[in-house]
């Protein structure tokens, strides 16, 4: 029997000293994983204080309801992604926390086919039991699809190349089933290679972002934090490549500025709906005890009082 794939949690005391935890709070772990972050939550909550998880993944919403039938206070748990945050009632969360890296278990299980490192079926979805996978989807789209997926999600500057000789490899020898068929077939289109820097990095990041709609969900799942947050409360955040990143930054600055009505240029701007907005990166002892901690990014923000009608 194969022993369970390790997880890492990066950011750990970072994350959980940024929601400012309060031992009778309510709180939201957006994305459980393999739940260290929820049990540090856990461990600074009274009996008084309550959890609630999100999680896409089968097995990751498997281990939650494995924590929350021997702990009360982890009182919901949803299998479902994160933009579903929505659905909670407003103001009723002390702090949200969304850690939006692929868990380790993810990674390193070949049957996910989420990488190049491992050769198994190129499924990539986070919850296999839901949607098309990569397989799938890449059996069927268009070059000009395909490449257009690349360049956005992946910044490649190779997309044509690599759509093209996804086209051509299909076209010959039909779908591609395996994440190794589809890293070989990248590695012969990219002309040049980043030192230290697989060629299929980028495909890979692109086509799962693309299969799980991970930025339109994160943008939704931002909008519903303000809503479900109480005045007060925090949002941490955790991203681990660009385009996450970005979103969220852009996201807290939008929030986190006076807004003026240039039709009324004497009104009082409308207030903010974020403050205190600040960006921690992991330590150089965490990068070199876990590398795959050396490109996350949390950012967090404390909710204002702004009411809740004047939010877009």
């Amino acid at each position: 029997m194969q022993p369970p794939l390790a997880h890492c949690t990066v950011l750990l005391n970072e994350a959980v000293q940024g929601l400012h935890v309060q031992a009778d709070g309510c709180y939201i772990d957006a994305t459980f994983g393999r739940g260290g972050h929820a049990r540090a939550i856990l461990a600074r909550l009274s009996a008084a204080g309550r959890l609630a998880v999100y999680d896409k993944d089968p097995q990751a919403i498997a281990a939650a309801q494995q924590l929350a039938a021997s702990d009360a206070r982890l009182h919901a748990v949803h299998h479902q992604g994160f933009a579903a945050l929505a659905e909670q009632p407003e103001a009723s969360a002390d702090g949200i926390l969304m850690d939006l890296g692929v868990s380790s278990p993810q990674l390193d299980d070949p049957t996910r086919g989420f990488s190049f490192r491992h050769d198994g079926p190129l499924d990539m979805r986070m919850d296999p039991t839901r949607g098309q996978s990569a397989a799938e989807w890449l059996a069927t789209a268009e070059v000009t699809e395909i490449a257009e997926v690349i360049r956005e999600y992946g910044e490649e500057r190779f997309a044509q190349s690599i759509a093209k000789a996804l086209d051509r490899r299909r076209q010959e020898r039909g779908p591609i089933g395996t994440t190794a068929e589809l890293a070989q077939i990248v590695a012969g289109a990219v002309k040049t290679r980043q030192p230290g820097k697989d060629p299929a990095t980028r495909t890979f990041q692109a086509i799962r972002i693309f299969i799980n709609a991970e930025l339109e969900e994160l943008q939704h799942a931002l909008k519903a934090a303000l809503r479900v947050l109480k005045p007060g409360g925090w949002l941490v955040v955790i991203s681990f490549h660009s385009l996450e990143d970005r979103l969220v930054k852009q996201f807290m600055a939008q929030h986190a500025k006076d807004a003026y009505d240039r039709r009324q240029p004497l009104a009082a701007p409308k207030a903010l709906a974020l403050a205190q907005v600040q960006r921690v990166l992991p330590s150089a002892a965490e990068v070199a005890a876990n590398p795959r901690a050396r490109s996350a990014v949390l950012r967090l923000a404390q909710r204002s009082a702004l009411a809740w009608e004047a939010l877009p």
